[in-house]
Parts: C-alpha cells; structure tokens; sequence
C-alpha cells in the first residue's frame, strides 16, 4: 500500500500548488461532459487523474472510509499528460480519450497487482493486461485504479483478504454489493467517470443496484474473458458499470468483440452495432411490452416494493406491461450454477499459465491460511469438489440450456422487449449479515443479457435496482427500454458521504450552538459520516432532568424522538449521534428539534430547532440530500 499512498501524496501536492485557482468539480460528470471540458480547454486529463486521485485520499482511507480501492496506477498522471499532447497534436481517439477509470481487482494489468482479493495472489504482477484493458487503453482511457472485490470474486459483499470490506457510501454500515462492490462504491463516489467489473451471478448488476449505478451482463460470448481470474469459465463475464446509460454504451463500444484468444467471443462480430450509443432514443417506453417475472417478487420485501412502483411508472409512461410465468423455472433454476463445479479447476488452470504466480491452486491458497475468515466455508468446500465432470455437472448444463429456451420462448409468446424484476429483493445487508434476495442466477444460467438500472430508493434512503433480461444479443433493445426509463425517472442521485472537494479536500465539520432558556447545545455536524457531536449545558435552575431528546419534525411539528442525548443517568450530556437518512434530510431542512423533559415540563419544554450555519462557503453549507422515493404514483 506504500505506493499507493504515495501516489495520493503526489496529487495531493500538485493541487495545493494550484492554491486558489478553482478546481472542475468531476462528482457526478459524465464521460461526454468531461470530454466537452477537455475540448474547451477548461479542463485538461492530467487534471481530471489528479482531481480523481484527491477524492480517493479524501474518502477512501479517510473520512467515510470506503476501502473500495486495492491499488492505484502510479504512472496515471503521465499516461494523461501524454494523452493531452497527443490530443494537442492528432486530436483525440474517441470518446474514451484521457477519461479516468478503474478496473476491478480481478483484471489483469500490466502496471498494477492482480491480487482478485486473494492475499496469495497480492505480488502477483502479470506481464500483459486483460484484454478489455487492452482495448480501453487503445481507446485512450486511463486507467487510475484497481477495485476491491469479493475474495476470488467468491461472494456478493466485497470483503476480501487483501482488501478488507468495502462499504456503501449510501450507508456506511452496509455493504456495496459483490464480488465488483469497489468498483460501483468507487463510480457512486465519483472516484472515476466508469469502471469495469465482472459477473459470475449478480458481480456486475448487484453492486450497481446497491448503488444506484447502471450495470450490464452481457450475452455470453459479448466480451472477452482473457486475463480475467475466473471463478466459472462458463458463467462469468466482464463488462462495465457507469452512472448513466450513455457512458456504460460508451464503455461497451470500447471493450466488446471477438478475441482469438477467447473462443466464446467468435460470433460476437455479427452481433455487435456500430455504437450502442444509437440505442439511446427518446421515448424507449412507448408501446414497450415488458412482462413481470412474479416469481420474483415476495411481499414485504424492501426491493419488491420499490421495483413495483417503478413498473407503475413505466406504465403511465407508455410501456405495455404483463404478467408472465414461466412454466417450472423455479426448478429448473435450483442447481443450474456450475461455478462449485468449475471453480477450483478454472482457477488451477489460469494459474498453471502464469509463472509468476505465487501459488497454484485454490489448495494452496488454504494451506497457508491465505484468505478472510468469512470465505473459509465456501473455499473449503468448493476445494473438496474432486472432479469437473459429474453427473450433477452434466444435469446443471442441461438446465441452462433448457432455462435459456424458456426464457426465450415466453419473451416470443408474449412478443415481450424484455422481463423485468429486482436485481435484489433485499435492500443492502448489513456489514456482516448475510445478503438475502438475489435473483442473479436466471441471466447466469440463461446466458442472456441482463441490464441493471435505478429503480427507486427505499424510505431510508437506500437505492434498490430493478433488472431487464432480454434475448440473446438484445443489449439495443434493453439500453432502448432502459434510457426510456432513465430519462423519465431521472433516479441519479449522488451519496451523502462523498461530497464535492473544497480547496482539494474533504469538507470540514460545521459547528454551531443551539440555545434556548435553560439549555444550550454545542453541535458539531460531519456531513460525510453522517455525526452529530453534542454536549448539552443546562442552567443550575433546571431540576429534575428526565430526558434530553433529539425529535424528528415536520414543519413546527417536534415529531418523534430519534435520540437521547441526556437522561437521569447520564447527566454529563456529551456524545455522538449518527444520522440516518430521514435525520440527515431533517437536519438541513431545519426539521431536528430538540426538546428536554423535567417533572415541571412532563410533555417537554418549548422545541430547541436545529438551524445550520447559512452558505458562509463550501464547508459549511448544509447539505440537502435528495429526498427518498418509492415512485408511487
């Protein structure tokens, strides 16, 4: 990690020597917006990396501590410079050139680790880079960084050896979404403008979901495997994640296509447009007939809830919508994935070709105790697996091709664009909590593409994604539907925990003082980690202090209590409170009161409201997050 910081160290210098000359703010910029900075001269790409590198220091080992980074490319800053001159002198590539993004940990590259957050593979350093980094290379990309992932991309919370867990910059104490969480916590940070992550069941669609991210499992075949540590050769596919549809079309332009040396990709030619980009049409809803896979959807179930909404929506918006069922998909779906059957061999396999890879085996990896705790069972016993070819493996093949048949037999029947359900049914576990909810294992059967897109946020503020399945090479027609939806749904929403630099850092806590007779409250407000620091004073005439509250209100309304900040037995009156969601909208909304309780004022005394300090600058502006939303209608 010594380099890794010393890249940031380097950035860092760089922008302070730029003392007050204003920074481009990149939060939230799209690869077209950047690209017309760059050729207005208002931004250079040298820039962007080191304005990109300045958010990383700020906010992934510090701050909010997102951990969704493993490695950074120290030659970045370089690789920009002369992708300014090159533009200066022959003009750019395409639209890639001299954009900033990262790649997930499992990726292949030639200036950085490939560790696929194996602690065993943490040194191993490959002498060719994947071949979809080949291309965004080509393309004029820059690659800044490496993302953290699920260890050997084994899992669907992004916790790994090497990296630790990431965490969701929506709500830190849950998890991102795996195995390609680094990448969509790092994309909803605004530490690149894309990213490339990889799916297996889910890699791809369930971290863009849980973080309100655009996401693409492509046909098999669409986009070459080599250079990617696999987990299933048969089910796993690389492809990007973005923040909009136009710049996940543009990284598809720039990575999909046949390579000799991938087998699965020699039809893709004939499949493949000119440019995703011209699927991007106005009005993609109207008269779209889209069926609802009720097998997915549960009651009570937080993701349901939202995705339903969202359908509600799309209908008023024109799109043609059904219910449909496919006859026994349920069973055909149980025991269809083949990755316990492949894993350890797949892996043995890329890992022979690499001399320089410090172990050989998924075994050797367990006997040296190389691996998070968490992983244990599910590498155990998938190392027990003796033997590839079984009659349980020759079953599950079997399936996949008879899932891809109904699919595409009931999207013919009902003249469907696509199915539509949650990418998950489940909001974001918990740290440490199982994950619950998936429906990733219907595309990764099927082999057929699958575009995650926002669906909707939940009442507390978590974004839930909502999945197109359509027939084999139908990525048009899903991006076609999908961008119908974004563009009237308009669901982006940046996280509260990643704000805009100020001066090249992280904002500064806000303090105030809240007073009334009787009280007053010393606050200070960390906006990026959501803390409310307090000490409360109370006048000597106050007797008998039963409670000190903090209230959620509406209007001039205290509503109800959120915390206790002072009661009987704490009289000191100092501690820490973090903000959820709905406190965070209150509190810059000047909707916290707080309130205290004595046996003279058993109802509570006159409501203390919570005002921020006013715009005095960057750092201490209230920040308003944007509103929950269900989409009902």
């Amino acid at each position: 990690m010594k380099y890794m910081a010393a890249v940031l160290a380097a950035a860092a210098l760089t922008l302070t020597a730029r003392g007050a000359e204003p920074a481009f703010d990149v939060v939230e910029k799209t690869i077209p917006e950047l690209q017309a900075a760059m050729r207005a001269g208002t931004v250079t790409s040298r820039q962007l990396v080191e304005t990109y590198l300045a958010r990383i220091a700020a906010y992934d080992r510090q701050g909010p501590r997102l951990n969704a980074m493993v490695a950074l490319n120290a030659n970045a800053v370089r690789e920009a410079e002369a992708l300014d001159r090159e533009r200066a002198t022959k003009g750019p590539r395409g639209p890639l050139h001299g954009i900033p993004i990262v790649v997930k940990d499992n990726y292949e590259t030639v200036d950085m680790p490939t560790a696929a957050g194996s602690l065993a593979l943490a040194s191993y350093q490959s002498t060719g880079d994947a071949f979809q980094v080949e291309r965004l290379r080509a393309a004029g990309a820059v690659i800044v960084g490496k993302t953290n992932m699920h260890e050997l991309a084994a899992g669907i919370t992004s916790i790994s050896s090497v990296g630790g867990q990431t965490r969701n910059p929506y709500d830190l104490a849950r998890n991102p979404g795996g195995s390609s969480g680094g990448t969509g916590a790092a994309l909803a940070a605004s530490f690149a403008a894309a990213g490339m992550g990889s799916d297996t069941c889910g890699s791809i669609r369930i971290p863009a979901a849980n973080n309100n991210l655009v996401g693409l499992r492509g046909t098999r075949g669409l986009a070459s495997g080599r250079g990617i540590v696999p987990l299933s050769t048969t089910q796993d596919i690389g492809g990007p994640l973005a923040r909009t549809l136009a710049d996940l079309a543009l990284m598809l332009d720039a990575t999909v296509g046949p390579d000799p040396g991938d087998p699965t990709t020699s039809v893709a030619a004939d499949h493949i447009p000119t440019t995703y980009v011209d699927a991007l049409q106005p009005g993609g809803l109207k008269g779209a007939r889209l069926g609802v896979l009720r097998l997915y959807f549960g009651p009570d179930e937080d993701g349901s809830a939202v995705v339903l909404a969202a359908i509600d929506r799309m209908k008023k918006a024109g799109a043609e919508i059904v219910d449909v069922d496919v006859p026994g998909l349920e069973d055909l779906l149980r025991d269809s994935s083949v990755i316990a059957s492949e894993f350890k061999f797949d892996l043995a396999a890329f890992l022979a070709a690499r001399e320089r890879s410090p172990v050989k085996s998924l075994g050797e990896i367990l006997e040296h105790g190389l691996y998070d705790a968490s992983m244990e069972g599910t590498l155990t016993r998938r190392n027990a697996v003796e033997k590839r070819d079984t009659e349980e493996y020759r079953r599950a093949l079997i399936k996949r091709e008879t899932i891809r048949h109904a699919v595409t037999a009931a999207l013919d029947e009902h003249r469907l664009v696509a199915l539509v359900y949650p990418t998950l049914r489940r909001k974001p576990a918990r740290i440490g909590d199982v994950q619950m909810g998936t429906t990733c294992q219907l595309s990764a059967s099927a082999g057929l593409p699958a575009l995650s897109v926002p669906a909707g946020f939940t009442d507390d503020g978590l974004p839930i994604g909502i999945e197109f399945i359509g027939r084999a090479w139908s990525e048009p027609d899903l991006l076609r539907v999908a961008y119908g939806w974004e563009q009237e749904a308009k669901l982006r929403r940046a996280p509260f925990s990643t704000p805009a630099l100020v001066n090249g850092k992280a904002p500064v806590p806000v303090s105030f003082t809240a007073k009334a007779p009787n009280i007053a409250v010393d606050l200070t407000y960390d906006r990026i980690v959501s803390e409310l620091r307090y000490v409360v004073r109370l006048s000597p005439p106050l007797r008998d202090v039963r409670l000190v509250a903090l209230h959620r209100g509406k209007g001039d309304a205290p509503g109800p209590i959120t915390a206790r900040l002072l009661d009987a037995l704490t009289p000191d009156g100092a501690g820490m409170v973090t903000l959820g969601h709905q406190d965070r909208s209150a509190l810059a909304a000047g909707e916290l009161f707080i309130r205290y309780y004595t046996a003279a004022t058993p109802l509570g005394s006159e409501p203390l409201r919570l005002r921020m300090p006013g715009p005095a600058g960057p750092s201490s502006a209230p920040f308003a997050e944007s509103a929950p939303s269900r989409l009902v209608p």
